[in-house]
């Protein structure tokens, strides 16, 4: 019905010319309504002034003026419709559930007649007095999941015992002395809840973003360090193959000189040898002819000595192949002396942490040798730490045993090539690190020094830090060292000692001259009244992360080979 009403108010509002709203509608002495623009358009085309409707013909030309009352309606009208399409449900909204089609926008639902309703249909409960009392809400869909399903009436009240909606009806039969709620209070504290739990969700956006920055920002460091890197390791690697390739030429060039010489000797002995020969062969000639003269005055005048006199005694003379064996090996000797000084220059400017790394790839496995331990220290089951007891155990003496001092070495013993290995210091107030030779004095006493086979840093009284070279060397770290690494490079005869934590270069023996086995040496000290208690632990080796454990690995490689 309403539809119905709509299309013919909407119908008697057009112009007969234009088929659209009027547009300031005219009247025309036979009563007929156009839009002023259309009638005028139309009898401007024409020669006699007619309606368009009833074909009344005007004599003169009417003087059109609006109608006032139609334009009034036009206005109405179209305001109306305006507002009837702002009130039409558009999708997600909640339509009137009376409205035929186009279904309006619902203003209400009812929790009695689940039903909702536009603002037209809506009247009768703000009107008639059995509707007023009808439990009204702001519109919503599926009214029948607001409603008790056993009971039929309204969700009102949260059970928080149960956890659960209910009426006020499932309150009096079974939610009798639960803890109960208002719909509003519950609203609240999960409002609130839902808040915070909002903000936390925007807190760890926040927290994953400053993360997504600081992987950006350490990426952008990690590619413009491995640019660098790699126009360092080009450079370096362009010299050492520029190196080989001197070194190589250098011998070859040598060894042809040589046999150069050796040719231009070899060639003035045969020129020689060959001028005698020719010398030899003329008088032996002159000898066979003069030995057919019958002559004997002839004869005697002429018969030359034979063999003839100035020859040289070519028994004397030796002229050996020249043979070049050992030269690679001499080449390749001075190559790796060579390529060593590079790369030990190389190595020293780099910053302490990558040099650390590069020696940190020459780790080894070490453990406490128990036959060579002072009888007053006492080991752990795995051999990795060792600290001082103030019991001397009562152990038969043996020739590896330390008996004056408390020490002990290494298992391991390491001749040439590079070794590493960590030791924690942490908490002791004395102890002694280094390397020591196979044959050194275990039962007397003896001064630590490279004279006597030892290589060795010490600490005493806390912050006394020393290098027992001839003489002693003081040493002034900026922190106490909790680890302490120790590298031997025994071609090089180089020993070195890190501070592992800030891998500053502690101390290091260079010029070494190393002719025994070496074995590393460890000595917790005595335990002062336990002030010293604290072991001495051999580490595991933590070397480069783990994203460069292959490139560590293929360096090592390379080494060893």
């Amino acid at each position: 019905m309403a539809s119905s009403t709509q299309s013919s108010s909407e119908f008697q509002f057009r112009c007969s010319i234009c088929l659209e709203m009027f547009s300031e509608p005219v009247s025309t002495p036979c009563g007929h309504n156009f839009c002023k623009r259309c009638i005028s358009q139309h009898w401007d085309t024409d020669e006699s002034c007619f309606c368009p409707l009833c074909k009344e013909v005007f004599s003169t030309r009417p003087q059109l003026k609006t109608n006032t009352l139609l334009s009034e309606m036009v206005s109405q009208w179209k305001l109306e419709a305006e507002l009837r399409s702002k009130q039409v449900s558009k999708p997600g909204d909640v339509q009137c559930d009376v409205c035929s089609e186009p279904k309006l926008k619902a203003v209400k639902s009812c929790l009695v007649c689940l039903s909702s309703f536009c603002e037209g249909h809506l009247q009768p409960h703000l009107t008639v007095s059995g509707l007023k009392t009808h439990q009204l809400m702001e519109p919503v869909d599926n009214l029948e999941g607001r409603m008790c399903p056993t009971h039929q009436r309204p969700l009102e009240l949260f059970c928080g015992t149960d956890q659960c909606y209910v009426c006020t009806k499932c309150v009096i039969r079974e939610h009798k002395n639960h803890e109960l709620l208002s719909l509003e209070e519950v609203f609240e504290q999960e409002k609130i809840s839902l808040q915070q739990s909002v903000a936390e969700n925007q807190r760890l956006v926040e927290q994953r973003r400053l993360k997504v920055q600081e992987i950006t920002a350490a990426l952008e460091v990690s590619e413009s360090e491995a640019q660098r890197e790699t126009q360092q390791m080009l450079k370096v690697f362009s010299d050492i193959m520029e190196s080989v390739q001197r070194c190589l030429d250098h011998h070859l060039e040598v060894m042809e000189q040589s046999l150069s010489k050796h040719k231009e000797r070899a060639q003035a002995l045969i020129q020689q040898l060959q001028q005698e020969m020719c010398e030899l062969e003329k008088s032996s000639t002159e000898a066979q002819q003069l030995s057919l003269s019958t002559d004997p005055l002839h004869f005697l005048q002429r018969c030359p000595a034979l063999p003839p006199a100035g020859l040289k005694d070519w028994s004397s003379v030796s002229f050996e192949p020249q043979t070049r064996e050992g030269s690679a090996a001499r080449a390749l000797s001075e190559l790796e002396t060579r390529l060593s000084q590079k790369i030990n220059k190389v190595f020293r400017q780099l910053p302490p942490k990558d040099r650390l790394r590069r020696v940190q790839t020459f780790a080894v496995d070490v453990t406490l040798d128990p036959n060579t331990a002072h009888p007053e220290l006492d080991l752990s089951e795995d051999l990795k730490q060792v600290h001082h007891t103030d019991v001397k155990k009562a152990l038969p003496d043996c020739p590896q045993m330390f008996t004056r001092y408390a020490n002990i070495l290494g298992k391991q013993s390491f001749s040439p090539g590079r070794f590493y290995f960590e030791v924690q210091v942490k908490g002791k107030t004395d102890w002694t690190l280094g390397v020591a030779q196979e044959s050194i004095n275990r039962k007397g006493g003896v001064v630590l020094s490279p004279k006597n086979g030892h290589w060795t840093i010490w600490l005493r009284n806390s912050d006394e830090y020393s290098a027992r070279a001839g003489p002693p060397v003081s040493l002034s770290p900026q922190r106490p060292p909790q680890k302490v690494g120790v590298f031997v490079d025994y071609g090089a005869g180089v020993v070195s000692f890190y501070d592992v934590d800030s891998a500053d270069l502690l101390y290091s023996f260079t010029g070494c001259c190393f002719r025994e086995k070496l074995f590393p040496i460890f000595s917790p000290e005595h335990n002062k009244g336990r002030t010293n208690s604290a072991p001495l632990i051999i580490s595991a080796v933590e070397t480069y992360l783990e994203e460069t454990d292959s490139e560590t690995d293929s360096e090592t490689d390379f080494l060893s080979d």
